[in-house]
């Protein structure tokens, strides 16, 4: 499966600084937000220099991607300064604005490093693996069991759709190890791309968990918006550790933030995201 993902993000270019990107022939009946923001970051990085790493991304979700088209990626040269480069791009479908994306690259520096620690957790050895859960909940509604998994997966905390939540309640925390199944190419924006396809999968889920609910059970999520920020170099298909929470809900809105670990404790990157949450009649 990891060999498709890889397939998925490989874009084609037209024109210049204009590419073109396909979804999944199992997609459900919109495209994955995930798959959206990846392809637009890889088409950012198509037109920097492979020395400029990126550190951060701000992106939009305007309508649904139709799966069974393609994705037009229009890229715009904001601007190359001499130690950041700043790329726009819009993803269009049928004419129209399906998602925008800002990303911000540098050349490497050096500077003050500090870093969170992070949490203490079961090693990703000692877990279920995404399929247990599944058999174990009996629910096939998840995204994470209807598209393909290119993913393995282990929860610490368990799965919001599982029905054996324990915590409710503010500063609620959803945890898990997640890495690419299979190896990947040494493509540092490729791992950056992969992560960032990884974390919409997952991360507004934790605005149910201070509720005792499930995203799957009475209420519709979509993601508004998602920012991301890269700290430090990674391997996604090395053990990453996600810790998410949500500080807050309302107005039919919910905030979700993450945090993500390599195997050996360096914080890598860091999320938020902001999402419709209507709790459905």
């Amino acid at each position: 499966m990891v060999d498709r993902l890889v397939a998925l993000l490989d874009l084609e270019r037209i024109e210049n600084d204009i590419f073109r990107g396909v979804s999944p022939s199992d997609s459900p009946a919109r495209v994955f937000g995930g798959q959206v923001a990846a392809q637009a970051l890889v088409a950012a990085g198509r037109t920097v220099p492979v020395e400029r790493s990126v550190h951060s991304l701000h992106a939009y979700f305007f309508r649904p991607g139709d799966p069974r088209v393609p994705i037009v990626y229009n890229v715009d040269r904001i601007r190359d300064g001499q130690s950041f480069t700043t790329r726009r791009v819009v993803a269009i479908q049928h004419g129209r604005a399906i998602f925008t994306l800002a990303a911000s690259f540098q050349l490497p520096e050096q500077g003050l490093e500090h870093a969170d620690e992070m949490p203490e957790v079961p090693a990703p050895e000692q877990l279920d693996d995404l399929a247990s859960w599944a058999r174990r909940s009996g629910d096939s509604r998840p995204l994470l069991t209807q598209l393909p998994r290119p993913f393995d997966l282990r929860y610490i905390t368990p799965p919001p759709w599982a029905g054996v939540r324990t915590e409710a309640g503010p500063g609620a925390r959803d945890q898990m190890w997640i890495r690419a199944d299979g190896d990947l190419p040494d493509d540092a924006l490729l791992h950056v791309c992969v992560l960032a396809y990884a974390s919409d999968l997952t991360v507004l889920w934790s605005v149910a968990i201070p509720h005792g609910r499930s995203l799957t059970d009475g209420v519709m999520a979509a993601s508004l918006d998602h920012s991301m920020w890269f700290h430090r170099p990674f391997r996604a298909d090395d053990w990453v550790l996600c810790d998410y929470t949500s500080p807050s809900a309302s107005g039919g809105r919910g905030l979700a933030t993450g945090r993500f670990f390599s195997r050996d404790g360096r914080l890598i990157a860091s999320a938020v995201q902001e999402g419709v949450i209507r709790v459905l009649r």
